[in-house]
């Protein structure tokens, strides 16, 4: 393994520690008991609301849900058919129907992945579900807005169950849909045999727009008003989404956090997609370490293969696959050239986004000084001179490197992309750009980092989402900042123009700084970063 792996996969490992910081599952209250009206009444509701259902009829049949304070969950319910056995490798299709009240009332399995975000991993292949929380003042007659949400971790971890939305729900009066899709080879894997090859996964997501799109009504969603969000490789697939034809009509408007459209493989640190011929490559490749490449047929041959054994000889790194049908372009070339869906969209990135990942590959014994720096560079900036340019760029003077090293991967990979990710959206559509930049934003892991992170990548989380069902620790004026967001990415689902009551302007054509007691907009936000630098180098 050469060194660019090496600490790669560190830093993916990195990921997957933080995702630990949300791995418990959401405590799940038992359901309401059974009665003829399957009913909870509060008191406490204005009176057009006063009977608050747990059951709701959907056109695949009835679920039950948890009533809870101010607000009611529906989670498990299945957006498409197990993809299992011959279904391995295929294209979502629709759920079979029920009869019956179907149990809503705890997440269904993760999809399968190595242990990390999702304690001890998942092997469990029917995990196409999705997770709705509403408002109890939503219903069919006064439906809310709805935003979808993407979860990040590479495309290889995660679960739509990590990310406990009733804050963002109740506090900005929107209904939050959370979804599972497949990851790694399952969700990915590309040969010349699967059509659909390498956008397994993107397909689960438009499968699960369409659910939305034609049931979220009777959980009070409006189905005309849907925005597709995502963080991370979430926020990539919502670059994806935009870049791809299939996607046409199933959302209104588009978040992007810190998942830049522009982002690409020599910049391993930021999700991006890879051409069909390389995604076969590595399929192939992944074949034969399974023992199914001299198979005559080789996809029957990985039908059969262990879910685990799957899990343990795919690459760290996962990518969706371009010139395929879903996705005909690198969405950076695509958007680009103008190519992707007229709706509004909200994009940023964290301050600090590279700094968790420096602090993890410092700490697995890998230190940056002086002497030791432009060996780094180089490893990750292999072409012939750019590593040098780039130390003459971020020098490092003290034997206390990583923050330089924070800054690199920062800038390289998710602050100078999004900027110009920013540039070529905003030619064609309004965009609302925001940096999320609280330096003492509570660690999402546990222990004493080699330096202090500020905001790193996935820091604004805890700030829109209960994650993994545990209460975010933030102190007064970060609550405060906590509101402001869902503020505005409520009220950019509601009326794409983040701006409402009671917030500070966010005038566009600016980047909105998101700080405790400090959201102020400004103009100078890049100017932080070195993004003249490297958008010299391309």
């Amino acid at each position: 393994m050469n060194m660019h792996r090496v600490l790669t996969t560190l830093g993916c490992a990195l990921t997957a520690v933080l995702a630990t910081a949300w791995s418990a599952p959401p405590p799940t209250e038992p359901a309401e008991p059974a009665e003829p009206a399957a009913t909870t009444v509060r008191t406490s509701v204005p009176a057009p609301f006063a009977a608050i259902s747990t059951t709701v009829r959907t056109p695949d049949g009835r679920v039950r849900g948890t009533a809870r304070d101010g607000y009611r969950t529906f989670e498990g319910i299945p957006y498409a058919t197990p993809p299992v056995g011959r279904l391995r490798w295929t294209p979502p299709r629709r759920p079979a129907p029920w009869s019956g009240v179907r149990e809503a009332t705890r997440p269904a399995s993760a999809c399968p992945q190595p242990a990390g975000e999702v304690p001890g991993g998942s092997t469990d292949e029917d995990c196409l579900h999705l997770n709705v929380t509403t408002p109890d003042t939503a219903g069919p007659a006064h439906p809310r807005p709805v935003i979808v949400w993407l979860h990040g971790g590479g495309f290889t971890t995660g679960a739509g169950s990590s990310y406990d939305a009733h804050r963002m729900a109740t506090r900005g009066d929107v209904v939050v849909v959370t979804v599972n899709y497949r990851l790694g080879a399952l969700g990915f894997l590309a040969h010349s045999g699967l059509p659909g090859s390498g956008t397994f996964g993107l397909a689960d997501q438009q499968a699960a727009l369409r659910w939305v799109r034609a049931e979220i009504g009777a959980f009070g969603g409006d189905a005309h008003n849907v925005t597709l969000a995502g963080e991370s490789a979430g926020g990539y697939s919502v670059c994806a989404q935009l870049a791809s034809p299939d996607a046409a009509g199933l959302f209104d408007r588009a978040i992007i956090e810190s998942g830049p459209c522009t982002g690409r493989p020599d910049r391993p640190f930021a999700p991006s997609s890879i051409s069909l011929n390389t995604a076969r490559a590595k399929g192939a490749a992944l074949a034969a370490q399974v023992g199914c490449g001299a198979a005559r047929d080789v996809t029957a041959c990985l039908r059969h293969v262990d879910v685990a054994h799957l899990l343990s000889a795919q690459e760290t790194d996962q990518q969706p696959a371009f010139s395929t049908p879903l996705l005909p372009s690198d969405p950076a070339a695509a958007i680009a050239a103008g190519r992707f869906h007229r709706v509004p969209v909200l994009i940023g990135n964290n301050h600090d986004e590279g700094n968790g990942w420096a602090a993890g590959i410092v700490q697995a014994g890998h230190p940056v000084t002086p002497d030791t720096w432009p060996d780094v560079v180089a490893t990750f900036f292999p072409s012939p001179g750019l590593a040098k340019k780039i130390v003459r760029e971020y020098p490092v003077h003290r034997p206390d490197g990583g923050p330089v090293f924070g800054a690199v991967i920062g800038d390289a990979n998710f602050a100078c992309p999004t900027a110009r990710t920013d540039g070529l959206l905003g030619a064609k559509v309004p965009v609302w750009r925001y940096e999320f930049a609280d330096e003492h934003a509570p660690p999402l892991t546990p222990g004493t980092p080699p330096f202090p992170l500020g905001a790193p990548h996935a820091s604004e989380l805890p700030y829109l989402f209960d994650l993994g069902g545990r209460p975010r620790h933030l102190t007064a004026a970060q609550n405060r900042l906590a509101d402001t967001m869902i503020g505005y990415w409520s009220h950019f689902a509601r009326a794409a123009d983040p701006n409402g009551p009671s917030l500070p302007r966010w005038p566009r054509q600016t980047v909105v700084s998101l700080a405790p007691d400090h959201v102020v907009p400004t103009r100078t936000a890049g100017h932080r970063h070195h993004c003249a630098f490297w958008n010299t180098l391309g």
